[in-house]
Order: C-alpha cells, then structure tokens, then sequence
C-alpha cells in the first residue's frame, strides 16, 4: 500500500502543469505537464530555459544516493535521511529505495508531507508539543496500524503537554518517542545531564500515551567539536541506552532504537555504535545524515567524513546555479542575474566554477572569476581580466549548503552531464 500511495504521489507531480510558479522554465512549456516536458529532454542550454536556473546533476545525485547506501550496509547502520534537506517525494522514494529504514523530519509539516506521499516511518529529530500536530499524529496513528512514528522528548513539560494533547484527541496507540541526550553545554536542544534523563524515563512510563523506545541525538552540536569530543558524546549517548535496558525500560520492545549522525561525522557515529553491547532487544542503529544526497562545494565539501576515510567512498556535488552576465561596468567588475532569492549564502558564497559563452556555447573554466558578494537578485563578481567574461555568457555556480538551496527552488531540473533534462524534481517548503 505505501509503495502505491507513493506511486500515485509522483505520477500526480508529473501531471502538474508547468507555468509561471516556477523559475527557469522555458516560457513555451507553459500549459505542458511536468512529465510531457520532461519526456522532451531538451538541453538546458539550448532548449529555452532562462537564467537563472538550478540544475541537479542526474549522475551525482545517483552516485551519492549509493554511496551512503553501501557505507550503512557496511556499517550495519539503518538510515533515515533528514528529509529537510530536500524535501523532495522523488528523493524520498529514491532514498527508500536504495535502503532507507524511513526518513527524518524537523517539525509537522514536513511530516504531513511525507504523509501525504505514504512514508511509513517518520523520525521527528524534535520535540512535538503542538496540541494541533498531535491531533493529527493521533488520527495518522488510529487511521494506519503500519505507520511508525518516532520523535525526541527533552522536557518534563514537553511530556505533559503531549500527554494531555494525545488523551484530549482520544489516541488509540501511544506515541513511540526517543530521550534526546544534549551535545554539551552552550549545545542545541537536548537534555542536559544523565539525571535528567532518568526523570524523563520515569514521567514517559507514568503516562500511557507515550513509550519510550530509545535513546538519541546531533553530534554536529558538540560544542569545539573534534573527533575525541565527538565520541566522547556518542559513548554516553550509548552508556545512557545500556542503563536504561539494565533497568528495563525498554521491556517488550521489538527494537531499541539509539540514533544520531549528521553529514560531518557519521564516521565516528559508525565507530561508536559498533560498540554497542547485545541489550534486551536488537537495537536499531539509526543514522540521519541528509545534506549527502545533493552535497555540495563548499561546507560539507570541506566537513564530510568521507575526507577522514576516503577508501570508504566519496560524495559529488550535484548542485549547479547557471546565471547570466548581465551588465559589465568595468574590467574587473561583472554582475549576474542570480541573488541571494537563487543562491545559499548562509554558510559560504556561491563559486565560479565555469563560464558557457554567450556567443558560441563553448565552455571554459571561470579561472580568475570571484562572487564576491550577493544582492537580492545580483552577484557580485570581481574579475582579473577585462576578457574573463562578458554580456550574455553564462557562469555555472557551486554552491554550499543543501538545506538552503533546496528551499529556493520549486522544480528543479534534473541533468545528464552533456546538459539533457531528463526529470524534474519538485519540492515543498
């Protein structure tokens, strides 16, 4: 059922229209649905599409989808990619079908939206204390006994309040939730100490629309995190689901869940959690990482673990942001027709990664070419030399960050290397 639910999710993606909702399109596709224009294949460069415009890499996207498939498998770690990232049903159902336990999600609308598009286990790497999310949850639950949700608990209010708001939506099946161990002082969300977790342990098996079924959390907060920091956390987070298993807390459990794992160090989350002892019940080894599935040129490029292990595979950045030159008022200054409404700029700028002339088509590397700085709808480039561009080439962009370059585009081409779009990928932020 899920697998037909999520079927007719992406055929209903193809059947939209395209128009003007959305950016670089080619402005005589309008009317076609997003499948017949897909089934065109036209080229990116020659076949109508306007700058800017952001293109996903169709051979990347399929190489780092694999990779983190065989690095779990090799790891004996069970995945559930932080749908965040993307949050794209394409890539969902791409990631479920390279071995993905679930997908994760960070507050309810993104479940819903995996919902809607019939994924059947949800992690919520958050708190849910939202009487209205919980509501749903409660009929999503009542409605679909194969449904498995799973989310954080860090507060004794924070489970009050879902227990007062699961009684009030007269909830048939308890909510499975996790006890979020905090990175460190100054760190995210998270409980603090070892203590408090046991005050949660106990309040969780006070009440009876909650079970607790393990134990989590995010490495990436460790506070000056290195490799030493990092596992020291992890081995408490571990330590913390031995305790619990000793004292029983997780009785009648099919599966013990201990989680964690961003996209910087998923290496040393795969080191620790093969240290994990036999506990009462198998334990659900649970990785989140999601930024891998595009990757990118610059922060993750510089943070994955893959740099550590390089013998265990790499990843590809798949994004690339085509702009135009649209204005040149001096030899060592150029202007783009993309800002910081196409480009993540959060964590680093975008790079001049190649220039495709205007004129010609002819493709050369953007040697001596600089974002230096973005506007709302320009980049700023510096340039050495008065040939490095001119008006109407296009400059190819690598960008960094994945979370916030998803978020700026609603359907996204999909492109073989020699430019031919054989998809498009649509989101929903």
């Amino acid at each position: 059922m899920t697998g037909e639910r999520l079927a007719q999710g992406l055929a209903e993606l193809a059947d939209e229209r395209v128009d003007h909702r959305f950016k670089g399109l080619p402005p005589d596709a309008e009317g076609l649905t997003v499948g017949e224009l897909a089934a065109e294949r036209r080229n990116l460069f020659d076949g109508g599409f306007t700058t800017p415009v952001l293109a996903l890499s169709a051979e990347a996207v399929e190489h780092n989808l694999a990779a983190l498939e065989t690095y779990s498998t090799r790891h004996g770690l069970a995945f559930a990619p932080h749908g965040k990232t993307c949050m794209a049903p394409q890539l969902f159902a791409r990631q479920l079908e390279h071995g993905a336990w679930g997908i994760t999600a960070a507050v309810p609308h993104q479940a819903r939206v995996y919902r809607t598009y019939g994924i059947q286990r949800i992690f919520l790497a958050n708190e849910l204390v939202d009487a209205a999310a919980l509501r749903w949850l409660a009929g999503e639950l009542a409605a679909d006994p194969d449904f498995r949700f799973v989310c954080y608990v860090d507060s004794l209010p924070g489970i009050a309040l879902m227990d007062t708001a699961l009684r009030e939506a007269g909830a048939t099946r308890p909510v499975d939730v996790v006890i979020e161990l905090g990175a460190g002082e100054g760190a995210r969300t998270g409980v603090r100490t070892e203590a408090e977790c046991l005050e949660l342990a106990d309040a969780i098996a006070g009440v009876d629309t909650l079970r607790l079924v393990g134990v989590a959390g995010y490495e990436g907060e460790v506070p000056d995190a290195d490799g030493e920091r990092v596992r020291a956390w992890l081995r408490r987070l571990v330590a913390l689901a031995v305790e619990f298993d000793k004292a029983g807390r997780f009785a009648d459990l099919d599966r013990i869940i201990v989680s964690a794992g961003g996209s910087a160090w998923f290496d040393a989350v795969a080191e620790v959690f093969e240290e994990i002892p036999a506990l009462s019940a198998p334990v659900l080894k649970l990785l989140r990482s999601g930024a891998y599935v595009s990757h990118d040129d610059g922060h993750y490029r510089r943070l994955t673990p893959f740099n550590r292990v390089p013998e265990e595979g790499d990843l590809q950045p798949a994004f690339r942001l085509w702009a135009q030159v649209v204005s040149r008022p001096t030899p060592g200054q150029a202007f783009l027709n993309a800002g910081k409404r196409d480009a993540a700029h959060d964590l680093d700028l975008p790079r001049a990664q190649v220039v495709r002339s205007g004129r010609d088509g002819t493709e050369r590397p953007a040697a001596g070419i600089t974002v230096t700085g973005l506007s709302d709808q320009h980049a700023w480039l510096a340039t050495e030399r008065a040939g490095d561009v001119e008006v109407g080439d296009w400059v190819g962009l690598g960008l960094s960050h994945p979370c916030t370059s998803f978020d700026k585009w609603q359907l996204i081409p999909l492109v073989e290397r020699d430019g031919t779009v054989v998809d498009f990928v649509r989101t929903f932020f």
